[in-house]
């Protein structure tokens, strides 16, 4: 009953509850004890490596609600409480708590529970100034990713990264497990569609952790002027990217669970069309739907309203026909087939998708395909050289 009091008073002290869907599997039951065991430490949790090298430093710190030790402390407190000067907090999507909707502008601010300044990197400065760095010595990363191209984490790392380079300063990140870091698929980004949901030429899901992406970042040359910064990755300890993690907190509203976070790669897509995928309802990203769809195609139905993740949110108060998918099984590639289903469903096929589609997706090829009946299997084969070459190109930066 104790650490279930606990757990509660953190989820309301940063209002950012993660519903596990199962038992997290960074924890494993010990057969000599017959006790559950935490098998895996963040780069958080891997302090003895980072902390030597923050003191008697004035510190940046870019994190979020995410950016938790295992005993559920805060990585600010934590650095606060081990006398290290914390100078700035840097906030990416979503604002420091992780309370702001999708898009939402998140303005700077002052943290109440410390009082350190707030510099949001979303919006119009989404790249830290210098003027932002002048009495900084070192950056600390500290993201929590859910590995797609489109989650706007790494995007963010990008321009953190660009900053560090050409200011001088030495970037620490600290590393966490990607949930969907066995996965590897989808189409690559095309150059002319780069934008902050697509920055580089890699595929819809990346299977790397964001430590790892970092150093591609910076391997691949793909800061501006090829610059590179200093980088130092503290890793995960006892984690390989065949283990199942659930999160401890969710990484932005409108993911709360785990099946959300698996689900999140191939229903984000519906983003880029006129189909909801739950925002306005407490399943986002685990089901479907659009009042444009064919009422006899379907069983389900839900009607999206304001709330916590989606204060205007599509469809608002319109009954939308499509699929529940909260049970179903893990996936363990990109699924196509649900939109390939709504889209022969939907009533007209002129209004399904809109502009989004193609920054999301990094390709019009993808809009083309389903609008000329290609089927899912020749569409992922249409990937797999792309994806092949990726992978040979990633496996020089992998860590687990």
């Amino acid at each position: 009953m104790d650490l279930f009091i606990k757990k509660l008073t953190f989820i309301l002290l940063f209002s950012i509850s993660f519903q596990a869907s199962s038992t997290p599997s960074n924890i494993e039951i010990d057969p000599k004890t017959n006790k559950s065991k935490s098998v895996i430490k963040t780069g958080a949790d891997n302090f003895e490596k980072y902390l030597p090298l923050l003191k008697d430093k004035k510190v940046g710190i870019i994190t979020n609600q995410t950016g938790i030790l295992s005993n559920n402390t805060h990585l600010v407190d934590f650095l606060l409480d081990k006398k290290i000067n914390v100078q700035t907090i840097f906030a990416p999507e979503h604002g420091f708590r992780g309370t702001a909707d999708a898009g939402e502008h998140v303005v700077d601010g002052k943290d109440p529970k410390t009082g350190l300044p707030i510099i949001s990197l979303y919006g119009d400065n989404k790249k830290p100034k210098p003027a932002q760095l002048a009495n900084l010595d070192v950056l600390l990363f500290d993201l929590q990713d859910v590995g797609a191209r489109f989650y706007t984490y790494i995007s963010s790392l990008h321009y953190v990264m660009e900053a560090c380079a050409e200011n001088g300063i030495p970037l620490i990140i600290l590393d966490r497990p990607n949930p969907n870091g066995s996965i590897v698929d989808g189409s690559l980004l095309e150059k002319e569609f780069t934008s902050f949901v697509g920055m580089h030429p890699i595929p819809l899901l990346h299977g790397m952790s964001i430590g790892e992406y970092g150093k591609m970042i910076n391997g691949q040359k793909w800061l501006k002027n090829a610059a590179q910064c200093k980088l130092t990755v503290i890793p995960c300890i006892d984690y390989n990217r065949k283990m199942q993690y659930s999160l401890l907190v969710k990484p932005s509203p409108n993911l709360p669970n785990d099946q959300s976070i698996n689900l999140y790669a191939s229903l984000c897509l519906f983003e880029g069309t006129n189909v909801s995928m739950g925002r306005g309802t407490e399943k986002q990203f685990q089901i479907y739907g659009s009042p444009f769809l064919n009422k006899k195609s379907f069983d389900f139905s839900f009607t999206p309203k304001p709330n916590f993740g989606a204060k205007d949110p599509m469809h608002n108060g319109k009954e939308c026909f499509g699929e529940d998918l909260t049970s179903y099984p893990k996936l363990k590639r990109l699924e196509l087939k649900w939109l390939i289903k709504a889209y022969e469903n939907t009533s007209d096929k002129t209004k399904f998708f809109n502009a989004f589609f193609t920054k999301l997706a990094g390709t019009k090829k993808l809009q083309t395909q389903i609008e000329t009946g290609v089927s899912e299997s020749k569409i992922r084969q249409s990937w797999q050289k792309d994806l092949n070459s990726f992978k040979k190109m990633r496996s020089k930066y992998l860590i687990y």
